[in-house]
């Protein structure tokens, strides 16, 4: 393919052909596990790979041939606001679901992950759906039981609890209208979070919605990223933000 020569020395440069075709920082990982299956016929491999004139060959590509990385934006309190009042005075009970599960997720800080259903079957797990039976509504706040997250190692859960806003728009407000509606037709149900259909809240069922409002530098993540910026900016300290 490269007509290189077989034994790997600092000056094969295959570190430079492999640059000029993928991301550098890929090659970077490639060469460390190249060094791990060649050493045992290549004792000198990981001296070659070391050598000055790799090290700083990698170091030039990454600076000359790496692409920018690409983050989705925080999502703003103004932009919420807009979002909502674009929904309309009466909104279907999906639309009042969608609109909970934004304001939700903004002032929880919770992965997008956490408050619906996984597209991917091999993801679905019934433990980790939060059910209608962990819910207290108070006049001042609303509070559930998030059973179990990615670093939740005892499976013990963590109680979410969201005040009442004076500002808006208010997540409580919110909240409470769709748990009026979700209890008047689904009574009977445990899950918390139901579509109209009664199917449980999927990822791709928002992520369309969120879609259609919204610019593609806006995704799932911008919520926890919106809700942690509006609080650094109130002066919240990035250890209880954490």
């Amino acid at each position: 393919l490269h007509h290189f020569p077989i034994d790997p020395t600092a000056e094969t440069l295959y570190a430079t052909y492999m640059c000029h075709h993928i991301e550098p920082s890929s090659v970077d990982s490639y060469l460390s596990g190249i060094c791990s299956e060649l050493e045992v016929f290549y004792p000198a491999v990981r001296a070659a790979r070391t050598s000055p004139l790799v090290s700083r060959t990698m170091k030039g590509f990454k600076r000359l041939r790496s692409k920018p990385i690409v983050r989705k934006r925080a999502l703003s309190k103004d932009e919420l606001q807009r979002a909502l009042a674009s929904l309309g005075a009466s909104p279907s009970y999906d639309v009042i679901l969608f609109a909970t599960i934004l304001m939700t997720g903004f002032h929880t800080l919770l992965h997008l992950g956490e408050l619906v259903w996984p597209d991917n079957i091999a993801l679905q797990s019934y433990r980790k759906l939060t059910m209608r039976a962990s819910v207290k509504l108070t006049n001042g706040a609303f509070e559930f039981l998030l059973p179990a997250h990615k670093t939740d190692a005892f499976f013990e859960g963590n109680h979410v609890l969201v005040q009442r806003s004076a500002n808006t728009p208010d997540p409580h407000s919110v909240f409470s209208e769709y748990l009026k509606k979700r209890d008047n037709l689904f009574r009977l149900r445990p899950k918390l979070w139901l579509r109209a259909n009664s199917a449980i809240l999927a990822r791709s069922w928002f992520m369309s919605r969120l879609r259609g409002i919204f610019p593609r530098d806006i995704s799932g993540h911008s919520m926890r990223a919106g809700g942690a910026t509006s609080l650094a900016a109130a002066g919240v300290s990035p250890a209880s933000i954490q």
